[in-house]
């Protein structure tokens, strides 16, 4: 069984879930590739460096500043997209052609579909999240993306299947086009176990993890180094860009990582009393395996992101703050106002993925 791996590259939230994809199509015996492009290469080559990985197209997002402006965006850049779409979908066919695939696997990406291969596609957004002043637009975007997964085989959802799992009303949907698998919560971190070092990690006040697409990523870097430098207490920012290989430097009270291995992260990541990041799908999973104290961010433009957070929020299992709050002084009075017992949901252990790899063996009816 040949297998094509192909996340989407809106920051690298798809490719970090597909890691357990991957490991579980490899655990079975499928012989994996992986559609890549620049800014998610270097990541999958660092865990994977034995499985080749060929040139997919890049959907080139970058995200407005302010979300109220995202229905105008998509008006702006929607040719953009579809020509994007039909030429990955040209791509999909190239690719099954030239290579043999039998499996196509798309963490998002609209396109990547052949029919001369089964085609997996693997979303948590069934439902796309609007703000208030566009919500007149929901039934009109579960439509829409229901046509888009009516040319897969199947669609793979990575939450739990009882309701609200992590991802609520946007995950859990009636509509079907598509036989629905819910996958479990993925993580690269699942089943990984963090080896106990002879010298345990520094112990941070806050650390902060840095992701999403620019130029929402570097403004949230600068802000949480002007917060940080004005907080008492050793911090650190990962500032998420395995591109520039794995460095790390002082300034002040804060330690800076280019990047971190696994290992390395997970140990930062439990050194941490809080940890401050995006709330990214992604990050979320990563975060509930690894029982971090959370305080999320959500990136203006992804209002999935702030429905995440909120929700997290009103379950008490995390903090959450508005980026145009955010400061010293909010980050501070967030976490001198909330209850000890903040922690986010338990990520149960089941074999939920392990049969829906085993099931995509079968052959097309």
């Amino acid at each position: 069984m040949k297998v094509l791996v192909a996340p989407l590259d809106w920051g690298l939230g798809h490719a970090t879930r597909c890691v357990p994809v991957i490991r579980e199509f490899l655990r079975q015996g499928a012989k994996v590739e992986l559609a890549v492009v620049k800014s998610n290469a270097g990541l999958l080559r660092r865990i994977f460096p034995n499985l080749r990985q060929h040139l997919a197209p890049s959907y080139n997002i970058v995200y407005p500043k302010h979300g109220y402006n995202m229905g105008l965006w998509l008006l702006k850049n929607g040719a953009h997209l579809n020509k994007v779409i039909r030429f990955e979908r040209m791509y999909a066919e190239k690719m099954v052609e030239s290579h043999g695939f039998d499996v196509l696997f798309s963490d998002n990406r609209f396109g990547f579909y052949s029919r001369k291969a089964k085609s997996i596609y693997m979303t948590h957004q069934r439902r796309i999240a609007f703000p208030p002043m566009l919500s007149a637009f929901e039934p009109t975007g579960i439509l829409w993306h229901a046509a888009v997964m009516r040319h897969f085989d199947e669609v793979w959802v990575p939450d739990l299947p009882e309701y609200p799992g992590f991802a609520g009303r946007m995950s859990h949907v009636s509509l079907a086009p598509r036989p629905i698998k819910f996958v479990g919560a993925l993580s690269r971190f699942a089943g990984q176990e963090t080896r106990q070092k002879e010298q345990a990690a520094p112990k941070y006040k806050f650390v902060a993890v840095v992701s999403g697409v620019e130029p929402a990523r570097s403004r949230f870097e600068n802000m949480l180094k002007e917060a940080f430098s004005k907080i008492e207490g050793r911090h650190a920012i990962i500032m998420g860009r395995p591109a520039l290989g794995v460095k790390n430097w002082n300034e002040g009270n804060v330690d800076f990582f280019t990047h971190l291995e696994d290992e390395a992260f997970a140990e930062t990541i439990q050194s941490a009393d809080w940890v401050v990041s995006r709330g990214g799908y992604s990050t979320i999973m990563d975060m509930a395996v690894l029982k971090a104290k959370c305080i999320f961010v959500p990136t203006p433009g992804q209002y999935e992101q702030v429905v995440l957070a909120r929700d997290l929020a009103e379950a008490r299992s995390a903090l959450t703050i508005d980026e145009k709050n955010f400061d010293d002084r909010s980050l501070l009075q967030m976490i001198s106002q909330s209850s000890d017992d903040v922690r986010l949901p338990d990520t149960p252990k089941n074999e939920l993925l392990k049969q829906a790899v085993l099931q995509s063996f079968r052959k097309r009816v």
